[in-house]
C-alpha cells in the first residue's frame, strides 16, 4: 500500500529545520500526485499481465512474444511494488529563463527510477536514465548544466528521513530557501553500516561517475580506479543505462553480460540491477562460461576450481597460442578417409571415393562447431550417393535408407568422431605427441611439465582451454541427442516404405489403395515428415552472443581468459572495469595496451580514471598506500574523501576472537570479514574469507590475520592491499607479534 503523500516526510528531530513547510510544500504536493498515479500504474499493470498471462500460449513466435510480454510486465510491477514513492530520487530546479520575471521558480523535474506521467499525459517523474534526467548528476558547481539548485532524498520505510540541496547558482535568494547540509545525505550515507549486499546508490552518483555511465558504447570502455572508487556502482549503473538507451533508439543488438571475479560478488551485486529497474541483465564468473565440465570435475571444491599450483604451467597455458593450439587439435579428428568405401542398398551397391569424402568434409558451413558438423557431412555423404544412383530408384526410400545404413556410420565416426571437449583437452595433458602436434612451439622440457596423470585434475588455468574446445566442438552430448533422433526418424521411415512395399505386394484390391501407392510421388509424400528438432533450443545462455560486456575486477584476467570474453562479443564493445595496482600478476603495460594484445582495436579503446575513494576512511589508506607502492609505485592509490577519526589497530594474532566478539557486541549492524585466517569459523555477520575472495567486496570491519603470511612480492603486496581496503570503518591488523605503536603515524 503506497504510503499518504502528506505523510512522506519523516524527519529525525535533528534535522526538525528541515521540515519548515516553506521547504517541502512543494514536494509533499508533487508526491501526491506520483502517488496516485502509482497506484493506477500498479492496478493497470496487474491487470495486463492477468490478462496476457491468460492468453493462449500459441505456438513459435506467439510463444515467445507472450513470454516477454509477461516477463517485462512482471519485472515493472515488481520494480513499483519494491519501492512505492521511493521511486523518486530526487529532483532540480533549472534557472528562471525570462529574468523579467516576478519571481517565480521555474518547474522542478522530479527524477525517477522509472518514468511516470499523469493521465493528462503530464510527466511526473523522468527515468533517470533519459537525457532530461542527465542534469541532476551531471551538475556541478564549475558546470551547473542551467541547474539552480539540485535535491536528493533519502528514503527509508517508505519515508523520506533525511533530504539533501545544493545550490549551483550564487543567487542568494535561493540560498535562503534551501536546506544546505552536505553532510546528511552524501557522506553520511557513506558511513552507514553494511547488509552484506551492495547498497543502493542511485541518487548519489557523482558527475565523474555519470559520465562514464552514459558514455558511448561503440567500443571498449576501460574504467580504471583504486578501491573505494566506485567502479562496481559505475559497471552495474552502466549496465541499466545501456540496456535502457538501446531499448529505446529500438537498437538492442542482444543480451548483457555482467562477468564478475566469483560467486560471493554476483551474490553481493544481486540486488543492485532489479532495484534500477533491469532484470534481464545475465551475471556469471569466468568459471561459468566455461559451462559444466570442469565443475563435474573430482577435485572440483565447492567454491570453484583450484588455481594451478605450477606459476609455470599456469603462464603457458593461459598463452593465447596454447588457445589457437585447440583448433589444431579439433583438426586431427576431421581428416577425410583416404581410401574408397562399398557401401551396399537393397537396390545396388554404391562406391564413395577419396574426393567424395573430402567433399562432404568440406561441405559445412565455416564457423560449424565440430560435433554439429558430423550431421551435415553425413547428410552431404548420403546426398552424394543418391546422385550416383542415377535417379532411377525411390529417392526417399534410398536416402533413409542410406541414412540408417551402419558401415555408412561406422565409417563416418572413424574419420569424424564426435569428441567432448574434456577430452580433447585432457587428452593434451596426458598425451606427449598430441601436445607436441598441437603446439609445437613448446620444448620438450615444456611438454613434460604439461603431462598430469589424471587428465580431469581440472584447474583455473583450464578453464580457456575447456571453453575454446567446447565453442569448436560444440555439445557432443546434445549432437548425439539430435543424432538419436534422426536415426529414430529414418527408421520410422524404412516402418513406413516396408508398410507400403508389403501392400503394393499383396496386391488384393486392385481398385482400392494398392494401385495408388505405384506412384512414385505419392509415396514419397507417405514417406516425407517434419523437420526433427536438432536440440538447438537448450543451448547455454553463456553462449551469446552479446551485444555488450561488463568485466569487473578485470585486472586478474589472463589473455586467455579474455578470449573467453571477445568469443561472447563479437561487437567489442565492453566496459572493463579495474585497477592494474591490484593485480596478483605483472600488468606492466598499460590497458590500451593490454587489450589491444589481446585483440581489440586501438582507435576503439577509451580509458577513464577514478581518483576519489568513497568507501575507504583517509586512516585506512594512509596505511594501505605505502604497502601497494612498495611493489607498485605508479599506483593509482584514490584520495579518500572522508576521515573517520579511527585509527588503525594493531594486535596480535590470539586477540582475533576477543576483537571480533568486540565488534559484534558493540555493533548490532553491519557485516565484518576476518581475511587470512581460513581455520576461522564465519558467520552470518561475520566472513572468513581470502584476499582474493573478498575482491569487490566490502565490509564494516576487516582484521587481516597474518599479513606476512599472505607471501612476498607483488602477490604478497596486492593481498595486503586489498584486504586492507576492504574496510569502511575499522581496520584491525593481526600478527604473530606484538605491532610497535603507530598512533603517531596515523595521528
Amino acid at each position: 500500500m503506497l504510503p499518504d503523500a502528506t505523510s512522506v516526510f519523516a524527519l529525525p528531530d535533528h534535522r526538525a529545520a528541515k521540515a519548515d513547510p516553506a521547504l517541502i510544500a512543494a514536494d509533499e504536493r508533487h508526491f501526491a500526485a506520483v502517488s496516485h498515479a502509482l497506484e493506477q500504474k500498479v492496478a493497470d499493470l496487474t491487470a495486463r499481465l492477468g490478462a496476457r498471462r491468460r492468453d493462449p500460449a500459441g505456438r513459435g513466435a506467439q510463444t515467445i512474444e507472450r513470454d516477454a510480454d509477461i516477463r517485462r510486465l512482471a519485472a515493472e510491477l515488481a520494480t513499483l511494488r519494491r519501492f512505492g514513492l521511493d521511486v523518486c530520487i530526487g529532483h532540480y530546479v533549472t534557472t528562471d529563463p525570462d529574468p523579467d520575471s516576478d519571481g517565480a521558480e521555474a518547474e522542478s523535474v522530479y527524477v525517477g527510477r522509472i518514468g511516470l506521467t499523469d493521465t493528462t499525459g503530464t510527466p511526473l517523474l523522468v527515468d533517470w536514465r533519459t537525457p532530461a534526467a542527465e542534469p541532476f548528476f551531471a551538475a556541478t558547481l564549475a558546470d551547473p548544466r542551467g541547474l539552480t539548485y539540485r535535491r536528493r532524498y533519502r528514503w527509508s520505510g517508505g519515508r523520506i528521513v533525511d533530504y539533501w540541496d545544493e545550490v549551483l547558482d550564487d543567487d542568494d535568494e535561493v540560498t535562503s530557501h534551501r536546506a544546505l547540509d552536505d553532510q546528511s545525505a552524501f557522506i553520511t550515507s557513506l558511513a552507514g553500516a553494511r547488509t552484506g549486499h551492495m547498497r543502493d546508490v542511485l541518487s548519489t552518483i557523482q558527475a565523474d561517475q555519470d559520465a562514464i555511465i552514459r558514455a558511448d558504447d561503440s567500443g571498449a570502455l576501460v574504467v580504471d580506479g583504486g578501491p573505494g572508487t566506485g567502479k562496481t556502482v559505475v559497471a552495474l549503473h552502466r549496465a541499466a543505462y545501456l540496456l535502457h538507451a538501446q531499448s529505446r533508439s529500438g537498437q538492442r543488438r542482444g543480451n548483457l553480460l555482467l562477468v564478475g571475479p566469483h560467486r560471493p560478488y554476483l551474490d553481493y551485486v544481486a540486488d543492485v540491477l532489479p532495484a534500477l529497474g533491469e532484470h534481464s541483465v545475465q551475471t556469471a564468473t569466468v568459471a561459468d562460461l566455461a559451462g559444466t565440465v570442469a565443475r563435474r570435475a573430482p577435485n572440483a571444491p565447492a567454491d570453484g576450481l583450484p588455481e594451478e599450483p605450477d606459476p609455470e604451467v599456469e603462464r603457458l597455458k593461459s598463452e593465447l597460442r596454447m588457445v589457437e593450439a585447440i583448433e589444431t587439435a579439433v583438426r586431427f579428428y576431421e581428416q577425410p578417409p583416404q581410401k574408397s568405401m562399398l557401401v551396399q542398398t537393397d537396390w545396388l551397391d554404391l562406391r564413395l571415393t577419396p574426393a567424395d569424402w573430402a567433399e562432404a568434409f568440406a561441405s559445412p558451413e565455416n564457423g560449424t562447431p565440430h560435433n554439429e558438423a558430423h550431421t551435415q557431412i553425413r547428410e552431404t555423404l548420403v546426398e552424394i550417393l543418391v546422385d550416383k544412383s542415377g535417379g532411377d530408384l525411390p529417392v526417399v526410400a534410398l536416402r533413409a535408407e542410406l541414412a540408417a545404413n551402419p558401415e555408412l556410420h561406422r565409417a563416418l565416426y572413424r574419420s569424424w568422431p564426435m569428441v567432448a571437449e574434456g577430452d580433447l583437452v585432457g587428452d593434451l595433458w596426458t598425451v606427449p605427441a598430441y601436445l607436441r602436434l598441437c603446439a609445437p612451439w613448446l620444448t620438450s622440457d615444456e611438454v613434460r611439465l604439461l603431462q598430469r596423470e589424471d587428465p580431469q585434475a581440472w584447474t583455473r588455468a583450464d578453464l580457456p582451454l575447456l571453453d575454446a574446445a567446447r565453442y569448436r566442438l560444440g555439445d557432443a552430448d546434445r549432437a548425439r541427442r539430435a543424432q538419436r533422433r534422426r536415426v529414430e526418424r529414418a527408421a520410422e521411415l524404412e516402418r513406413r516404405r516396408s508398410v507400403i512395399d508389403e501392400v503394393i505386394a499383396a496386391d488384393d484390391d486392385p481398385e482400392g489403395v494398392a494401385p495408388m501407392l505405384r506412384h512414385r510421388d505419392l509415396q514419397e509424400a507417405l514417406l516425407d515428415s517434419p523437420t526433427v528438432d536438432d536440440g538447438s533450443a537448450d543451448r547455454s545462455p553463456l553462449a551469446g552472443p552479446y551485444g555488450h560486456v561488463i568485466v569487473d575486477e578485470a585486472q586478474e584476467l589472463t589473455d586467455a581468459e579474455w578470449q573467453m570474453i571477445l568469443r561472447r562479443c563479437p561487437s567489442g564493445s565492453l566496459t572493463v572495469v579495474g585497477d592494474r595496482a591490484q593485480s596478483r600478476r605483472d600488468f606492466d603495460e598499460s590497458w590500451p595496451e593490454r587489450l589491444a594484445r589481446i585483440g581489440l582495436s586501438p582507435a576503439r579503446i577509451t580509458t577513464v580514471h577514478l581518483s576519489i575513494n568513497y568507501r575507504t576512511p583517509a586512516e585506512i589508506m594512509d596505511a594501505a598506500a605505502p604497502v601497494i607502492r612498495s611493489v607498485r609505485p605508479d599506483a593509482n592509490v584514490p584520495e579518500s574523501v572522508r576521515s573517520t577519526g579511527v585509527p588503525v589497530e594493531y594486535g596480535r594474532v590470539e586477540d582475533l576472537h576477543r576483537v571480533v566478539d568486540g565488534w559484534l557486541a558493540a555493533h548490532p549492524e553491519g557485516v565484518a570479514c576476518v581475511i587470512g585466517a581460513p581455520a576461522f569459523a564465519g558467520s552470518d555477520r561475520v566472513r572468513s574469507l581470502s584476499p582474493a575472495q573478498a575482491k569487490g567486496l566490502e565490509f564494516d570491519l576487516v582484521v587481516l590475520v597474518a599479513p606476512e603470511s599472505l607471501g612476498t612480492g607483488v602477490t604478497g603486496a596486492v593481498d595486503r592491499y586489498v584486504a586492507m581496503t576492504r574496510a569502511t570503518q575499522h581496520l584491525v591488523v593481526l600478527d604473530q607479534f606484538e605491532m610497535p605503536d603507530r598512533s603517531q603515524d596515523a595521528a
